[in-house]
């Protein structure tokens, strides 16, 4: 389902990534470790098209989505879904419309079974009509979860979602996750800090450790 070879970072003028080859199956979790500024985050930027690397080549299910130095697939053609550390929820628009935002362009009947749906999914039926600041930290999460699925994404990319949680909510929240991912079979990479976090989530855990990856 996915490739990425030969990946190497350069940021201000220093190399803080080299030689970065990853794959991954249909469905398959892998959790991203390594330290601040070890290139955890510039992965996922490559990955949906945020960012450009010196080296490295990026397949999606059979398409080429990123060479460097070549034209590249813009990052909203490309699959990939993300879901942030801050949750980034649009705060003027209730849960069903932060869910419905990136499926716009199905009727609105199609719309509305997938709010229902993805709202059964995390576990929070009854609250569409809420705005972001009316909900908890780990309940925003779900919902950006749910925003991130709408548009059943070949790839979902994780960058440190529950850091901001407290220990109980993250340990909840994780789980919850997994189970999520695992029914809609959405092949997915987590950036995290947190071993506890990377083996609970995920299939097979790597670590970027002296600018290489190592998958254990």
């Amino acid at each position: 389902m996915l490739a990425i070879n030969n990946l190497s970072v350069v940021y201000q003028n220093k190399t803080v990534l080299e030689g970065f080859n990853l794959s991954l199956e249909k469905g398959e979790i892998f959790a991203l470790l390594g330290d601040s500024g070890s290139g955890k985050s510039s992965v996922l930027r490559f990955i949906a098209g945020l960012d450009e690397a010196k080296k490295g080549q990026v397949i999606l299910d059979g398409n080429q989505l990123s060479t460097a130095g070549q034209h590249d697939v813009n990052p909203e053609s490309r699959g990939v879904g993300m879901v942030f550390q801050d949750y980034s929820l649009f705060p003027h628009m209730s849960v069903e419309k932060n869910i419905a935002f990136g499926i716009q362009h199905l009727p609105k009947l199609e719309q509305q079974q997938s709010i229902t749906e993805l709202l059964k999914m995390i576990d929070l039926v009854g609250i569409e009509k809420k705005y972001p600041h009316q909900l908890s930290g780990g309940e925003q999460q779900r919902v950006a979860l749910a925003r991130a699925l709408a548009p059943s994404p070949k790839l979902l990319l994780l960058d440190e979602p529950f850091s901001s949680l407290d220990k109980n909510h993250r340990d909840q929240l994780v789980a919850q996750v997994r189970h999520i991912l695992k029914q809609t079979n959405t092949t997915s990479i987590l950036v995290t800090h947190n071993i506890d976090e990377a083996n609970t989530l995920s299939d097979k855990v790597g670590k970027i450790d002296n600018k290489r990856l190592t998958i254990k």
